[in-house]
Order: C-alpha cells, then structure tokens, then sequence
C-alpha cells in the first residue's frame, strides 16, 4: 500500500466513519475509488481533504463527506440503476458505480463530460456511462432509476427527475430558493403519484443550470425574499435585546444558561483591533471559567507566542529553553495589548488561587513555521539528541526561506525548489510513535513540541498552497487551527471545556455566508459538524468608532476611523435600533420572528488586521446568513481601538521570567 492509499483510508476513517457515514457499502467504495485520479495532478496530495477541489471550468469536485452522505442516503445495496447529474470529473459517478449495477451520469459543459468519460473507462468503470446534456431534464432513455443523485443545487426538484424515478426509489439533492440557502434533501418515490421528502443536511453546492434549474447562474446570496427594511429589523431588535450598559458589569448569567453544557464555546470578533471586543470577550471567558470549569483559552495566535502567555498564567517556570520575544511578526498590536493584558493577569491570578484547576492558554494559528522548528530542536537536544541531529538534518532544506516563507511555496510550485513535506511529516510521525517515551519524561513539554513538530508539518503545506488560491489556503489554516482545538481538547481529559476567541470569519458557521459558495470551511463549522449543539459561537459587530489596522501587510499599525455601516448591512439595521451595546439571542429566540427577520442575507462586515475604507464595500464586506452563522450576537454600536503595549511595557525588575509581553 502506498502512502496515497493509507491517506485515502486514513480520510475514510477520519472524515466519513467518524462523521456519522456507517453504511458499509458506502465506506468500501471510497475505500476502493482513488480521488486523486480525479482531480488535476497538481493538486493530488490534497485529493485526500474534505474539503472542494477545482477541476476546471469554474467547477468543482465535491468534499468526500457531502458525497458520501449522497451515496449513503440513496441506500444503495447493488444492482440498482443509478442517473447521477453533474459529473464534474466523474469521482462521484465512480463511487456510485462501485455499488450499483449502472449509473448513468449527465453533465452540461462539454469539456468535462469529455475528460470524465476518458477518465472512467482509462480507469476501468465500465458500468458508467456519461452523457453531455441538460442534467435539470434527466436521461430518460434508461429511466426509471432506483436512485438520483443530483450534484448541483435548484431552486426545486426538476418534474423530469420525479418522473424517471422509480416507485420505491430515492433521489438525493441539495434544493434552496437562493445558492446560500440550501438544504440537501431526500425524495422517496411511494407510488405514481405520491412522493415523500426529508430534509438532510444544510450544504452548499454550485447552482444546477438547465430548463428545469436555473436558467443562468444566479448571483450568489440573493435573498429568497425581499430584506425587510432596516428599520423593522431594527424596530424587532430594539424590543428583544439584552442591553449592555457597562461591559464589566453586564448580566450574563442568561447568556451562561443559554451556553448550557457546551464543550466549546466560540467567541468571534468583527474587527482584530477593537477595544470592545476583546473585553467583553474576557468577561464572558472569566465566567465560563469561574462558573463552568472550562480548561483552557485558545486564540488566533501562533503558538509558541502564546505558549509564553500559557507559562506566565500556570506561575511555574518556563518550559521551553527557545529564546525569542512572543508576539513580535506583524500583526504586534492584535495579542500585544492591554486589553489581553489585562485579562492575562486575572488569568495567572486565578490559577494561583485555584491550584487544582488551572486553566491554559494556547494560539491555534500556524504562522509560526521557523520559531516551532527552533522550539522541536530545543526539546530534541534536551531528551534526544540523536534525534536532534535527524530533525535539523530534516528542517534544513527550509532554511534558506525563514524570512520569507511564502517565498518558499513560490519556488516549489514553478518547480526551482524541492519540497520539503516528506521530511517535516516524517519528523512528525516519528516523535508521534515515541510519545509514550517522550512523554513519560515531562507530557507537558512534549505536547508543546508536538504540536509544534504539528505546525511545522501543516505549514510547510500552507505556504505551497497559497499559490493555488485562497480557498485551498484557508481550508488548511483553519483545519489546521481546528485540528490543533481537537489537540487540546484530548490533552485535557475527557471532561475538558475550551474558549476559542477567533476573528467572526473563522468561527461563525461558515456554511451560511457566501464563502461556503468559494469552497470555504472554517472551524466554527468543523465544531457545529463535530459537536452540533455543544458548539456555541458567538459574534461581535460594530457600527463606527476607531479601529487598530494597517492598510497593507507589515506596515505600521494605525488608529483608523471604522465608516457607518453599509444601508444594506446588517450593521446598519442594529445600528438604527438605537440601542448603544446588546446581546441577541438567535438559536432558539423566544420570538421566531428574530430568526424570520434576520434570515433573508444581508451584507456583514469584516476587517482584519488590513483595512481599507476607501474601498470598503468590495474589501470588508460579504453576504450571510446571521441566525444560521452565529447562536448569539453582541453589538456594540460605537467602538474604539484596542491600546497596543509599548515594547517595554514594565518595569524589567518587576517581572517573571516567564513575563510574555515585549522581552
């Protein structure tokens, strides 16, 4: 077995058997079909993500989960016939075609029904057969089938394929009035004239062209009704808000009962830079951890950075020999500042108090790539230097580009440089089979290493990938940040709780706002998917204020004035509610009409660490859904900026050796 065929079962294992797909037929399907033969050859060593790949054409090939629960949905059990519309480069009609007796599959575009049909029959797929055609009308030729599996989204089922479907039969499809509002359902043909339907799973597909579907492609997030105007949102907020009048004295103890059980509560932000944010974020952190027992803090940072934070909050020494001043790459201002200042210190205060039960802090980004080469070296010298030798020997070839690591993804992808990913995961995979030895000498500093070796392996990946797009690079940071939450969750025990305080974009559900429709995922959606009601994420806006940003990368930063919202915002219409901070309860409101209100999509703010207000609207803003992204929304109508720490904010002789900020 190659390594291609033990990451296609390591995929089955991990991001179908464990998500919930038990049908057995199904699992040895993708078991047996290789994905990488079915994607462009540059992009094979990630055929294995679940996650969309394109394929051409402004296509693309669906995540094996989402074709996996198609194909299990349909309830295949061999011999049936199968019409399968949307071919794209054929994986799915492959899978099917590994169950059933023949699937016949129809695609519109010219040039990937050509490519398919070499691809499957090159592969052997005999019993598939593809057409060039009109997917919304179905191939009638060879109807009835005893399943449909429709890979493209409508704004209904098109009457053709009701009609070829056989009586008993099933056809699978993602239906919606607007592409950012769609929901895969299950149609069971139960005689010639009745059919009943089950919704599945909410999901985003590309949008099914043809007679029967959309008669053009649809622009993305239309509304499948028209808005209400700002003022009757705004009128609706105004009567169901929680005012805030004073961040630290705000009662939250409803918004902890609403919070219940949840094993990972996601704070969000819609600003890197906004004063507001962050504190109120820490006042919500305090209680979880005071009056729920919640384990641990993990943020958008890199981490070996905040690794230095979670030293200083435990009060013992320091448990990593690197030397390097945290929180020093750009963006300075966004962990270094006295807002997480402050709430550091009430975290180390409250670990002194509570000795049993201290709560860590951790940075789940991957930025990080050459000080979490420096921090593996520096643990390997101390408990194995051969070791050592073997991991420097490995992590050289990476060297030439530690100031410019992106530099590095250039220079593999146009073929000037070799890639490094067998060596870093090697590493990884090797300190991985002797945790337990590892281990035995101090867990604490092996995990740290661990997960550093982890990042290494992760974003040495990234930065190739930046160069195919930004969706393939995001997916990998955020699965990445996901798999490190995952991480510590595990480390902590079975009965460990986290915080996570991450940009809104990363932790608001992701499959009800318009990136879903690139192709994007992010880690509020892999914990909705994982841990479904005991995900509880939270998000943050604003209205106008100032803001800390840059206008480009690695410049300094800037205290920026944050414009009036857009009119077609949803920061508008909680603006025009004229109440100054309020907390809003979407997942199971007391009035429907919060969630019938806000559903239709509406424009949403987002400013990173870069803002640009002269173009505004085309750089920071996107289409979503609010009471499908977020179970709890807090406002605070006018904000200012975070205050950044001065690189020597205290006095030196003060200060713990394990002191984070600016030494």
């Amino acid at each position: 077995m190659n390594e291609l065929e033990r990451t296609r079962q390591r995929m089955v294992e991990a991001h179908l058997a464990q998500r919930g797909i038990t049908d057995p037929k199904t699992l040895e399907a993708f078991r047996s079909v290789p994905r990488e033969a079915f994607v462009p050859d540059e992009l094979a060593e990630f055929a294995y993500e679940d996650t969309p790949l394109p394929i051409g054409e402004g296509q693309t090939i669906s995540q094996p989960y989402i074709v996996a629960l198609t194909a299990s949905a349909l309830g295949l059990r061999g011999g049936e016939r199968v019409l399968d519309v949307g071919t794209g480069s054929g994986y799915s009609a492959a899978v099917l075609g590994r169950i059933a007796k023949d699937v016949y599959t129809v695609e519109r575009i010219g040039a990937l029904a050509t490519s398919a049909r070499e691809r499957l029959e090159r592969l052997g797929y005999t019993n598939v057969h593809v057409r060039c055609g009109d997917g919304s009308l179905g191939w009638p030729e060879h109807a009835p089938y005893d399943a449909i599996a429709v890979a493209a989204s409508g704004p209904k089922i098109p009457e053709p394929l009701l009609q070829q479907l056989a009586v008993g039969g099933r056809l699978v499809m993602p239906v919606g009035p607007d592409p950012s509002c769609q929901t895969l359902v299950r149609v069971t043909r139960e005689s010639e004239t009745s059919f009943c339907q089950e919704a599945l799973e909410h999901v985003q597909f590309v949008p099914l062209i043809g007679e029967e579907g959309w008669s053009e492609e649809p622009r993305l997030l239309r509304p499948p009704r028209k808005a209400p105007d700002a003022s009757v949102v705004a009128k609706l907020v105004r009567e169901v808000a929680e005012p805030v009048e004073a961040i630290e004295s705000a009662p939250v103890d409803a918004l902890l009962e609403r919070i219940g059980d949840a094993k990972v509560v996601l704070l969000g932000e819609s600003t890197h830079g906004t004063s507001e944010f962050y504190r109120m974020r820490a006042r919500i952190t305090r209680e979880l951890i005071a009056r729920r027992g919640f384990s641990f803090v993990a943020v958008e940072a890199d981490w070996p950075d905040a690794a230095r934070i979670d030293d200083y909050v435990l009060g013992g020494r320091r448990r990593s020999t690197l030397e390097f001043t945290p929180f020093e790459r750009f963006p300075t201002w966004m962990w270094r500042n006295e807002e997480v200042h402050d709430f550091v210190d009430w975290l180390r205060a409250y670990n002194a108090d509570h000795p049993e039960r201290k709560v860590g802090f951790h940075g789940l980004d991957l930025y990080s790539l050459f000080t979490s080469i420096a921090a593996v070296l520096h643990y390997l010298d101390d408990v194995d230097p051969d070791a050592a030798k073997v991991a420097r020997h490995r992590y050289g070839a990476l060297t030439p580009w530690q100031k410019d690591p992106a530099a590095y993804g250039e220079a593999v992808l146009v073929g000037r440089y070799e890639s490094s990913e067998h060596a870093v995961v090697a590493m990884l995979r090797e300190m991985l089979e002797r945790r337990v030895e590892y281990a035995q000498r101090d867990g604490d500093r092996f995990f740290d290493a661990a997960q550093n070796a982890r990042l290494v392996a992760d974003a040495e990946r990234y930065y190739r990938t930046m160069y195919y797009g930004s969706r393939t690079s995001w997916n990998l940071r955020d699965e990445h940040m996901y798999g490190t939450l995952e991480a510590l969750l595990s480390f902590y025990g079975p009965d460990a709780k986290g915080v996570v305080w991450e940009h809104n974009s990363h932790v608001g559900n992701a499959a009800a706002t318009e990136m879903s429709v690139r192709g994007e995922h992010n880690v509020g959606q892999l914990c909705r998917t994982t841990f479904g009601h005991g995900a509880y994420v939270i998000g943050f806006g604003t209205d106008h204020g100032t803001v800390a940003a840059a206008s480009n990368w690695d410049e300094p930063m800037q205290t920026m004035d944050v414009r009036p919202a857009h009119r077609e915002s949803y920061e508008r219409a909680f603006h025009e509610s004229g109440v100054p901070a309020l907390m809003i309860h979407l997942r199971e409101p007391a009035r429907s009409a919060v969630v019938e209100e806000l559903e239709p999509p509406r424009l949403e703010r987002a400013i990173g660490v870069i803002y640009r207000p002269d173009t505004e609207l085309a750089s920071h803003y996107f289409y979503a859904t609010l009471p499908h992204q977020f179970d709890e929304y807090v406002w605070f109508d006018e904000t200012r900026a975070v205050s950044p720490l001065a690189v020597e904010p205290r006095s030196r002789a003060d200060l713990p050796e394990t002191y984070p900020f600016g030494l």
